[in-house]
Order: C-alpha cells, then sequence, then structure tokens
C-alpha cells in the first residue's frame, strides 16, 4: 500500500517540480506540428530572430542586476524607510520603480522592514512600483516598445506608488488599514529566480576580491539569463501565433479606438492575462500590431504587472485581505488613468 501511494502521489509531486515555461515552448511546436505543420518552422524563425534582436539588451540587464547582486548594492534601499513618513513614501516609489527585486524576494525584504515598525504607507508605495519596472525590464520594454513607453511606465510605476502611498497615508486610521498585518508574517521561497534577504549588509564595489561575491556574479549572470531567455522565448512564440491566428480586426475592435472603454479594458484584460512582466511585452507588441490602443497598452502592463501573481503573492503572504483588496483597487485605478494620460500624449 505504501509503494502505491507514492507512485499516486508521485506525478503530482513532478508536475509541481516541472517549469512549465520550458513544457509550454517545447509543446508549441509540437502541437504545431499536429494541427499546422507549416507554421513549425515559421514561429520558431521568429521566435529566435526576435530573441536575438533583443539580446545586447538581455545581455546588459543580466550584467547590471548581477553587479547589483554580487555587490550588495540592493541593501542601500532600506535607507529609503528611514525618516519622515512623506520622505518614505517618495523614496520607496522611486527605489520600487528602479530596483532590481524579483516579485517574490520583496517578501523577505517587506518582512524585515514591517518588522522594524515601517509605515504601511511607504510599503504599498514600494510594493505597488516594484513589480512594474527595474533595469532589465526597463531595457527589454525600451527595445521592443520604444524608449518613449519605456520612459512612461516607469513615470506610470513611480506615480502609482506615490498615489498609493498616499492614500494609505491619508487612510492610515481607518478600519481599512488598522492592523493590517497576519498574525504571523513568514519569508518565503521563490526558487531560484531569487536570492536570499536583501536586507542585510553593506555594498562592497570591488566585487571581484571576494570569492562568494564572484561566485555570486555568476550564478546570477546564468540564473537571470535562463530565466529573461525562456520567458522572451515563450513569449515571441506566443506572438507569432496570435499574428498568425487572432484576427487584427478582433482587437482593434475590442481595444482600439479612442475613448476610456478600451482602456479600461486594457487593464480588465491584463489582470488575468499576464504571464511575466518580461513575457508581456512582446505580446503587448504584437497586440499593438492588430490595432490595439496605445492606451489600453498602457493599462494592460500596469494592471498585469501588479496582478501577476508573483507580485500578488508578496502581499498576500503578509497583509489581511482587506489590504490586499485596496492594493489591487489602487492598482486598477492608476492602470487606467496611466493609459488614459499614455494615450492622450502618445
Amino acid at each position: 500500500m505504501t509503494d502505491l501511494s507514492a507512485r499516486v502521489s508521485a506525478p503530482p509531486a513532478v508536475w509541481r517540480r516541472l517549469d512549465k515555461a520550458w513544457l509550454a515552448i517545447g509543446l508549441i511546436p509540437l502541437l504545431l506540428a499536429v494541427f499546422d505543420p507549416g507554421q513549425v518552422l515559421q514561429t520558431l524563425k521568429f521566435a529566435f530572430t526576435a530573441l536575438g534582436s533583443t539580446g545586447p539588451f538581455i545581455v546588459f540587464a543580466v550584467l547590471a542586476v548581477a553587479f547589483m547582486k554580487a555587490t550588495s548594492a540592493e541593501s542601500l534601499l532600506a535607507r529609503a524607510f528611514e525618516g519622515r513618513e512623506i520622505r518614505m513614501i517618495a523614496l520607496a516609489a522611486l527605489l520600487g520603480g528602479l530596483s532590481p527585486f524579483c516579485s517574490c524576494e520583496v517578501i523577505p525584504f517587506i518582512a524585515a522592514l514591517l518588522a522594524m515598525g515601517a509605515p504601511l504607507s511607504a510599503i504599498m508605495a514600494f510594493w505597488l512600483s516594484s513589480p512594474l519596472m527595474d533595469p532589465a525590464m526597463f531595457l527589454i520594454t525600451s527595445g521592443t516598445l520604444g524608449f518613449e513607453f519605456a520612459i512612461a511606465k516607469t513615470a506610470a510605476a513611480v506615480g502609482i506608488g506615490l498615489g498609493g502611498g498616499f492614500i494609505v497615508k491619508s487612510l492610515s486610521a481607518s478600519a481599512l488599514f488598522t492592523d493590517p498585518l497576519k498574525v504571523q508574517p513568514k519569508k518565503a521561497s521563490c526558487g531560484s529566480c531569487c536570492g536570499g534577504d536583501p536586507f542585510h549588509g553593506r555594498p562592497e564595489w570591488r566585487f571581484w576580491k571576494a570569492a562568494d561575491r564572484r561566485r555570486t556574479f555568476r550564478d546570477t549572470v546564468i540564473e537571470n539569463a535562463l530565466f529573461l531567455g525562456k520567458w522572451l522565448l515563450l513569449a515571441y512564440m506566443i506572438e507569432a501565433l496570435m499574428l498568425e491566428y487572432i484576427p487584427a480586426e478582433l482587437i482593434a475592435k475590442v481595444l482600439g479606438g479612442s475613448g476610456l472603454l478600451p482602456i479600461v479594458l486594457g487593464a480588465v484584460v491584463g489582470a488575468p492575462a499576464y504571464l511575466n512582466g518580461y513575457a508581456a511585452v512582446p505580446l503587448v507588441q504584437a497586440l499593438l500590431e492588430q490595432g490595439m490602443s496605445n492606451g489600453a497598452a498602457m493599462s494592460f502592463v500596469i494592471a498585469g504587472g501588479v496582478s501577476s501573481i508573483p507580485a500578488a503573492v508578496a502581499v498576500w503572504a503578509l497583509v489581511k485581505p482587506r489590504v490586499f483588496a485596496a492594493y489591487i483597487g489602487i492598482a486598477m485605478l492608476g492602470a487606467v488613468a496611466a493609459g488614459a494620460l499614455w494615450g492622450a500624449v502618445a
């Protein structure tokens, strides 16, 4: 009976360990070979060509993030949560939009800040802006959607962080934000995409002098190159399929045109449709080519970034449902506002 039980439980355990992105990358050509053989080579050619064109941005981004990890430069971010509350909110929103944290790495960082008594307003500002932009995402967004779009998204990330921080500050005495934390916030592990707790340590700019820092640099380069490579490859394959099989008229009808409705729909669709911040960039490019409006594109990436599973889990792990609901609500309002502004100027 024990052996039978082990065999029965083995498939779910194996499924949990499987990297779903690599699995999808393998399944797409196989499914095409069955249902549309002529499209296999075209899809692969499109995906690898697009990945090659993005290559220089990926290399630079991977090296930049590895440098910050190896030097422990992230520890400087903790200083943003010191001093007056208004100063904390402003710095948290700004640094959240520039920091190289992955979404799950935010959990131990924020848990440490909460333990030290940092105000929820500053933490909310960081939470909202952090998943929307980082150095790697800026470079990939700039190389694919244009420098102006990347700048606008960065400004939106900081702006939403500021807005969320000041909303929480103004309502801090209300029932919504009173006693916001779950009983025992715990650190969470997120696998290989993140390093250890970035809250501790001091920067050591000449990292190559220490063997452990050289190892951190090497490991971070490998991990992030694989991480970005697999998600972008999958995204470019999906982009090829979208361009081939989804009628441009449908996208233009639903998410195109002027007015507020396409922007709101972009935010609503973006929330559940998001794969990953990096993978979203090629998908948005395909949607734009098929008629999606500029404003809807911006609301899509903003709403999807904040509500994506890794970013949402980082918040859900530490705060009560009502605070989580406020986080999502502020993000959706910010996404619509950012989309409306970008649609007006783009």
